[in-house]
């Protein structure tokens, strides 16, 4: 569900991040800022910066543990040895 009003700091980025691979115009808009794309990406990099994160574009704000959960298909991911930590 998109936010009412726009959202700041840690919530922008977690919102970001969670609809990241949907495109910049689905971000913006779950994140509260409608079609102003350049208010959401001025805030999205204010946040990044307090956060101490080196994301340059949304994109980069997707982590593995993003896209192995994306898979979802109930797929076992597995290395091939049988070595344990």
């Amino acid at each position: 569900m998109a936010s009412l009003k726009p959202l700041y700091d840690v919530e922008l980025v977690d919102c970001a991040r969670a609809n990241a691979t949907q495109g910049i115009e689905v971000a913006a808009y779950q994140c509260g800022y409608g079609n102003d794309i350049n208010s959401f990406t001025e805030e999205l990099k204010k946040a990044c910066k307090k956060m101490n994160l080196k994301a340059k574009k949304l994109g980069e704000l997707i982590t593995d543990q993003d896209m192995i959960l994306k898979l979802g298909s109930g797929e076992i991911i597995a290395p091939e040895t049988s070595i344990y930590l």
